[in-house]
């Protein structure tokens, strides 16, 4: 079976030698090895499979390596990798300075849980270890000629190599203070080189960059020239709002310059304008003026240039994946069409195909969606007599990219008479429409009593009527889904997201209020339990409110604009994940950078010296600044701590106080640093991200008002980033799809394109 190469050369050029005598059927037959049959579908299983997903097929096909290769794109071997990733990216947070505490708050923050000596280290070198497995399996599949040619394996290679060379350092010196970790910054590399699409998505933004460089450099400069007019225009005089507006905003160039770039971000508006503001109405203009401009015009204009190139870029990148699944269909063409006897239609012609049989024997060994398997399998079987032709075969596999259409199982037949009319009086739209009443008016009877009970002291609060009126709702949400499922059948029933969905949260309601019931017995007016059990009566009852106004949720999905927009934001968490991974990196990367420059540079109060506590009571008073506003949770002082005070600069509220406080307790050069993230996460990845949603929101719209199934809920749009782009995207060439096969190193095919061979 090993010397049963993919199409070894020289056997599909005898096959097609149309000049012979050679009976056509035992010429086209002699293709296959004798014993090489079960090969052969193996490595059509694997081509087609690689298509599917978008994947490369320059691999080896021998069948050991199909075997290695088939298990380690395998979903249980790629969840397992994907666990080592998200396990060595998750120890930041356990790691010293660990961010297992109660609160981030510098004033109340007390000793930290730390792990045992050698615990993250061993778990860390475990994960390398592993990586270096991976690597090594990559290489092994695509031999040492490809590896070569890719740049990401190679820094995959670099990127373990410097880990180890780091772990072994922080090894030597024990459980020491070691805060610079090398390895750490080059962690989120091993969650990019696992993900195809995040690299695509990187590579994109990367020659997005020049573009977006342009826009910036109109900014800066309309920065600049502000600036130099917000100096000349405030200059320093008599005691007066206008020297006050100097002194706090426009005393020297620096300062003026961060503060126009706050104002860009609207943070300290109307701050900035109100002393000169309060001296003069028409200062008001100078401000108007930049914001407009600066804010409303060049922002989104940058918002235009991001979204237009990078959607550019990412057009061309999804190519390739396109190109990519031609490539593998057509391979696998190739090779099954070996098997048939071709076609005659002519002297002079000769037409290649694939025998049905062999097609839908492959197909079933094919790691697949069941739902696009059965319908590539119903419209083969039910189109082609026999054999299926090269275009026929290339259209059977534009299936996952219809409209999938849920079908439902139909309802149970009863014998009793009872049962049918039941069926008959709940099965309509009134019974829907009271099931969702029945939840708005628990959320109304809710908000009401929550109004009620706003006034009152926590002495005075009772909860026995919200507590009856829940006891009520949650056997009524009972009923009806005992009803549903005699309608639909429990099959049924399930085949319905929104039924599962109010299904398990009705299930645990109901196991709630059956636990209050036996704990607290049957409440009465005016009863106060003490504490028993787990959470006391109050706490229970919260959680039983929280889970009914969440139940409440299916509504969205009754209406049919709302849930095209809840799908959307479904589909934005499902499918571009990718663009939000590599903000995960970047967030990672950041923050182990402030944790390196800024770890305790801010020190509680109570830790303070003397001189250093005079100087806090003086900017407790002094409004906006960190220490008035009681900033003190947002730190770098752990790697969890980090993460949220760079969410809150991205959001920019109020940023300017991150910027001064830092910048007190280091130095001037630190506003850099928060400026860059600045300018990476809010100016360029939200709005890119704001694009994306956009384009992702206009394509289900799109493709749902040009459907002919009205009923949303039994639709399945999916919107993969190749579907949402497949339509703009013009299909490979016959030329280009040969070409490229010709030179694919691990294929042997002497491939015919209109009327030539390629050997």
């Amino acid at each position: 079976m090993e010397g049963c190469s993919l199409l070894p050369k020289g056997i599909l050029k005898n096959c097609r030698d149309y000049g012979g005598d050679m009976d056509l059927r035992k010429r086209r037959s002699s293709i296959w090895l004798p014993g090489c049959e079960d090969l052969y579908i193996r490595q059509a299983v694997v081509l087609i499979e690689d298509a599917m997903n978008y994947r490369s097929i320059n691999h080896h096909m021998d069948s050991r390596s199909l075997q290695l290769y088939r298990w380690y794109y395998s979903r249980t071997c790629q969840w397992f990798l994907n666990a080592v990733i998200a396990i060595i990216l998750g120890l930041a947070f356990i790691e010293r300075p660990s961010s297992l505490s109660e609160t981030s708050d510098l004033r109340y923050k007390q000793g930290s849980w730390e792990a045992p000596c050698g615990m993250t280290e061993g778990i860390e070198m475990l994960c390398i270890l592993i990586f270096a497995l991976d690597l090594a399996v990559k290489v092994h599949l695509i031999g040492g000629e490809e590896f070569w040619k890719c740049k990401w394996l190679m820094g995959y290679m670099v990127v373990i190599t410097i880990s180890l060379i780091d772990w072994m350092v922080s090894l030597r010196i024990c459980c020491d203070e070691y805060n610079v970790r090398i390895r750490r910054l080059f962690r989120p590399f091993f969650l990019l080189q696992n993900s195809s699409l995040m690299k695509k998505s990187l590579k994109c933004i990367k020659r997005t960059l020049p573009e977006m460089m342009s826009v910036i450099l109109i900014i800066t400069i309309h920065l600049c020239i502000f600036t130099v007019f917000g100096m000349l225009l405030f200059a320093s005089g008599e005691e007066s709002e206008e020297s006050k507006e100097r002194e706090l905003y426009f005393s020297n160039v620096p300062q003026s310059l961060l503060s126009l770039v706050v104002l860009l971000t609207t943070a300290n508006n109307p701050d900035v304008m109100t002393p000169a503001y309060s001296a003069n109405r028409g200062y008001s203009i100078f401000f108007i003026l930049f914001s407009g401009f600066g804010t409303f015009f060049l922002f989104n204009l940058l918002t235009a240039v991001i979204y237009n190139r990078f959607r550019g870029y990412l057009l061309l990148s999804i190519q390739t994946s396109i190109l990519r699944r031609k490539m593998g269909i057509r391979a696998a063409f190739e090779l099954l069409s070996c098997q048939a006897p071709a076609l005659r239609l002519s002297d002079d012609d000769i037409t290649e195909c694939v025998p049905v049989k062999t097609f839908v024997r492959v197909l079933k060994l094919v790691e697949m969606d069941s739902y696009y398997r059965q319908a590539i399998m119903k419209k083969a079987l039910r189109l082609y007599s026999g054999h299926i032709e090269r275009e026929a075969f290339q259209k059977l596999f534009n299936e996952p990219d219809v409209d999938r259409i849920k079908e439902h199982p139909p309802p149970p037949v009863y014998s009793s008479a009872i049962l049918q009319r039941l069926q008959r009086v709940l099965g309509g739209l009134l019974f829907i429409v009271m099931g969702k009443a029945l939840a708005l008016a628990n959320v109304i009877c809710i908000c009401t009593i929550l109004i009620i009970d706003s006034h009152k002291t926590f002495s005075q609060l009772d909860d026995y009527y919200l507590e009856s009126i829940n006891c009520f709702f949650i056997v009524c949400y009972t009923l009806e889904m005992l009803l549903k499922v005699i309608i639909l059948g429990w099959r049924g029933y399930l085949s319905y997201g929104s039924n599962v969905f109010d299904g398990l949260l009705t299930v645990l309601l109901l196991g709630l209020q059956i636990s209050i019931l036996a704990i607290y017995r049957l409440p009465f007016p005016n009863w106060s339990p003490a504490m028993k059990g787990l959470l006391p009566l109050r706490e229970m009852a919260r959680l039983v409110n929280m889970l009914i106004v969440f139940r409440f949720l299916r509504v969205i999905f009754s209406i049919k604009l709302t849930a095209l927009v809840a799908s959307t934001v479904v589909d934005l968490v499902k499918n571009l994940r990718a663009f939000a991974g590599i903000l995960v990196v970047v967030f990672y990367i950041f923050a182990v950078i402030g944790m390196w420059l800024f770890k305790g540079v801010i020190v509680a109060p109570a830790n303070n010296s003397s001189s250093m506590k005079r100087s806090n009571a003086s900017l407790l008073v002094q409004c906006g600044t960190y220490e008035q506003l009681g900033y003190w949770p947002n730190n770098f002082d752990d790697f969890a701590s980090a993460l949220v005070l760079l969410y809150n600069v991205m959001v920019v509220n109020n940023w300017q106080v991150f910027l001064d406080v830092y910048s007190r307790h280091t130095s001037e050069w630190s506003k850099i640093y928060f400026i860059v993230w600045w300018l990476i996460s809010s100016v360029m990845w939200v709005n890119l991200f704001v694009a994306l949603i956009l384009e992702n929101f206009i394509y289900k719209w799109d493709r749902n008002h040009g459907s002919l199934v009205l009923d949303v809920d039994s639709m399945d749009l999916e919107a993969t980033v190749e579907l949402m782009f497949r339509e703009r995207i013009p299909e490979p060439t016959e030329e280009e799809v040969v070409d490229r096969l010709h030179n694919n190193p691990h294929l042997h095919l002497n491939l015919s394109q209109n009327g030539q061979h390629f050997s």
